[in-house]
């Protein structure tokens, strides 16, 4: 469950990365639910781990953090939300 939630935090990252394009900044409104589903699915994945094998989880909790922060902000900026 750690990869996935990896694996979802790059996705999350990697959509980010193409909503910053211009002209695609509405992309943003369907990676950052996609981006808030990782973050809750790595974050399941942290408490589940033992505490020493929490690196992937916080991993893909850091991604899916900066795509969603990030994200919003590009939204507010581009005036995506008003």
């Amino acid at each position: 469950m750690q990869v996935l939630s990896l694996v979802w935090g790059i996705l999350a990252l990697l959509g980010f990365l193409i909503a910053f394009i211009p002209c695609l900044g509405a992309f943003n409104w369907l990676n950052i639910p996609f981006a808030v589903v990782g973050l809750i699915l790595s974050l399941v994945a942290f408490a589940a781990a033992p505490p020493g094998r929490r690196g992937f989880s916080a991993a893909g909790i850091l991604l899916c953090l900066i795509a969603v922060l990030i994200g919003a902000k590009r939204l507010i900026w581009g005036g995506g939300i008003l």
